[in-house]
């Protein structure tokens, strides 16, 4: 069925040769007799390509899919325009890597610059880089983007996804950076807590918006709060919430993160995903990564180039911000791809779908028992109370195919709701909570 090994035999014979090495052993002779394995190792052989195949499928079929699915919390699940895939899985791309000599790949590079724009059109943001591993880094790199000889201190809002908090303690350990959380109040930031809590060795304050509830918090009054004592304002963001809110820039945001895998990338145990960062042309120097340019060659003929790579391989380590050495390519490919296909009236219908059938869906849940926890607006995801245990809840809906909410302490569930969920899919869910409370 074929050999994936890169040489032959005689090739690694012809290798060991010039090396000066009559054999393998003589090759590794320096490594200490005691902790060299000696004789077959105890693993199964090799199994052929389709044997292989039929074995993945197994275990692949252990997995459960769901047709309904009612639950977000950082993974949505959107729609996604036929013509993505057609253009993503091209084999010039899927092989793609970032390129170390750049410019021959102009194709690659014209990309990425079509991405960083779609990026500043989203946020209204000056510039963007061209993109980082997923949504939790992004948000941990933008903390060091901010901080500063005397500013070592990053506030970040208790009502952001708690996964992008660790992720962001895990970053500030290794980095000597004291990470304080802002107490939140109803659903939101706590806006006294944060004036109070600001001050002059304050870096930056870190917002979900919309927040980990799906409540839409007072996103300018926290800029300027932050503002006042000097400080960076971040804004974590839902780029298809940007479609129908109003933009970190009009929100007088510093910087700009957020996880695109709304943006064509299908749900998946884990990824990949895609971390987009985007900021004020005052702090275009201090994005991590790398950032395409557009440029002109010796011809006048359009080209593109990499530019601004803050990461200590290009420039001095003490004034490097992150080291962070790639960029998701194929990811962010995805996503130009998507919006290009979406365009902006499709975006803004998706968002208006997401965040009325939310609204419906909020209602529905309520006649069904399930009471709505915060009396806010939101964008499409919500907080509700379970008057049961939300295991026999979410046991009841998987018996019927239904993927419920994300089960919260003190028995609540976050739901969700986008446009793929149809009014009688939203009704069915209704009377099976509805089943469940009433029993």
């Amino acid at each position: 069925m074929g050999s994936y090994l890169s040489n032959t035999n005689k090739q690694q014979e012809e290798m060991l040769k010039e090396a000066g090495y009559d054999s393998f052993d003589a090759l590794f002779s320096h490594i200490p007799q005691e902790v060299m394995l000696k004789g077959e190792m105890n693993i199964p052989s090799g199994c052929s390509e389709m044997e292989v195949r039929e074995k993945l499928e197994e275990m692949a079929s252990l997995n459960r899919v769901f047709k309904h699915i009612f639950r977000g919390a950082g993974a949505y699940h959107h729609y996604i325009p036929a013509i993505v895939k057609s253009v993503t899985t091209k084999e010039d791309f899927v092989t793609a890597y970032t390129p170390y000599q750049a410019e021959i790949s102009q194709g690659n590079l014209q990309s990425i610059f079509e991405f960083q724009t779609m990026i500043c059109e989203l946020t209204g943001m000056d510039c963007a880089n061209a993109s980082v591993y997923d949504g939790a880094s992004a948000a941990a790199e933008s903390i060091f983007m901010c901080k500063e000889r005397k500013r070592v201190k990053a506030l970040v809002s208790a009502t952001m996804n708690p996964q992008v908090i660790e992720t962001m303690k895990t970053y500030c350990y290794g980095r000597d950076t004291e990470l304080i959380i802002v107490p939140e109040k109803d659903g939101v930031t706590d806006l006294e807590a944060l004036a109070s809590l600001a001050d002059e060795t304050t870096a930056c304050f870190y917002l979900q918006q919309p927040n980990y509830y799906g409540v839409l918090e007072d996103a300018e009054s926290c800029g300027r709060a932050v503002h006042e004592k000097g400080g960076k304002f971040v804004m974590g963001c839902n780029p298809i919430s940007l479609a129908v809110l109003q933009t970190p820039a009009e929100c007088g945001a510093d910087v700009a993160v957020g996880e695109g895998q709304p943006l064509g990338l299908p749900l998946a145990f884990g990824g990949p995903y895609l971390g987009f960062m985007a900021a004020t042309k005052a702090m275009m120097r201090k994005l991590p990564g790398r950032i395409v340019g557009e440029t002109v060659d010796s011809e006048g003929k359009r080209g593109f180039v990499l530019t601004l790579q803050a990461r200590e391989q290009h420039i001095r380590r003490e004034k490097a911000s992150s080291n962070i050495c790639s960029n998701q390519a194929l990811c962010a490919m995805t996503a130009s791809v998507y919006l290009s296909a979406m365009g902006a009236e499709g975006l803004y219908q998706a968002a208006v779908s997401c965040m009325s059938k939310a609204h419906y869906l909020r209602n529905a849940l309520a006649e069904a028992g399930l009471k709505p926890v915060y009396d806010k607006e939101f964008f499409h995801e919500f907080v509700t109370e379970c008057p049961v245990e939300p295991k026999v809840l979410f046991d009841h809906l998987e018996e019927n195919g239904y993927l419920g909410g994300l089960p919260l302490k003190d028995k609540r569930i976050l739901w969700c709701a986008t446009e793929m969920n149809s009014k009688a899919e939203m009704d069915e869910l209704a009377r099976l909570v509805k089943e469940v409370c009433a029993g």
